[in-house]
């Protein structure tokens, strides 16, 4: 039987951003509601993936060792951080970002080369 924990998270996080509701029995406001929260969704994934690449970068610079077993297992579902209601400024609109840096150096080579069966990954039925 496969491993479902991961696709589980991400529904649960998915479902975060609208509490899983749509208030509209509309089909376009529907369609609206569903693009909007995988356009929250994805967004939130990408921002808190750049902040566990960054976390992950510092602590190599101090020396301390990543183990890339370790590593897959840290999820970017995370909203604990996030005020979905709170208050957003708009003034910095016209800031240019830094621009982030797209390799992270870990090794995930031993990670390929296990058995799928043996990591916990099979195929779905």
């Amino acid at each position: 039987m496969a491993d479902f924990g991961k696709v589980e998270s991400f529904n649960r996080f998915s479902q975060w951003g609208n509490r899983g509701v749509i208030a509209d029995n509309d089909p376009v406001e529907q369609e609206k509601a569903m693009k909007f929260n995988a356009l929250l969704t994805n967004a939130v994934i990408f921002h808190n993936a750049l902040d566990i690449a960054e976390i992950v970068r510092q602590l190599l610079e101090e020396g301390g060792g990543i183990d890339p077993e370790d590593l897959a297992h840290i999820s970017p579902y995370l909203t604990e951080h996030i005020n979905r209601f709170g208050e957003y400024s708009t003034h910095e609109l016209g800031i240019q970002p830094e621009a982030y840096e797209t390799k992270l150096d870990v090794d995930f080579t031993p990670l390929r080369e296990q058995d799928p069966a043996a990591a916990g990954f099979t195929a779905a039925a």
